[in-house]
């Protein structure tokens, strides 16, 4: 009888387990640089005997003050006017890759703001769950630009040179002749 007990409980443990609907996340945790782009990636248990349009996909930043939409999926067309102002025109999902059970959200143009913890919830007509994965964005790098020494180029020097000379010749030529035209005017 114990073992009819156990035999049936294992059954009824597998089935559930089995049955279970389960979002999880690429990765846990994305470090990048402002004005990169990332993706982030999460899965989703499929079922093949059902229809896809029934997926509903939410995602958003959680942040200390506010909690923006990055994507909204809803009977598997995009809700682009749900999407907050901060991820206008910087998140492109690949679509082709949603029946298959995965979320690949690529978000451009990276900015330090970006940084927080991303949930993305995913429900089915068999399941709802949610994945979280972190996200911080650095600050790029700028070095000071390097300033270039002035110094003047090979041929401004040939031009400076000749510059130089054309007024010495000039000065010497206004000399000689000042000089005839006063010996002219004594003798």
């Amino acid at each position: 009888m114990k073992m009819i007990f156990r035999i049936l409980l294992l059954i009824n443990l597998i089935s559930c387990v089995s049955g279970t609907f389960v979002v999880n996340v690429t990765q846990t945790s994305y470090q990048a640089e402002e004005n990169h782009n990332i993706t982030l990636q999460w899965t989703f248990t499929t079922k093949p005997d059902t229809s896809s349009n029934s997926l509903y996909i939410y995602c958003s930043l959680f942040t200390d003050h506010k909690t923006p939409v990055l994507f909204h999926l809803y009977d598997c067309v995009e809700v682009s006017e749900s999407q907050d102002q901060q991820f206008s025109g910087r998140v492109n999902c690949d679509k082709d890759v949603l029946r298959e059970g995965q979320i690949r959200l690529q978000l451009s143009r990276l900015r330090t703001e970006d940084s927080g913890l991303y949930r993305c919830v995913v429900s089915t007509d068999y399941g709802r769950s949610s994945g979280e994965c972190q996200l911080n964005v650095s600050a790029a790098d700028h070095p000071e630009p390097q300033r270039p020494t002035v110094s003047p180029e090979p041929e401004s020097q040939g031009w400076i040179g000749l510059y130089v000379g054309l007024g010495l010749t000039a000065a010497a030529v206004l000399l000689v002749t000042l000089c005839f035209a006063l010996r002219r005017c004594f003798t």
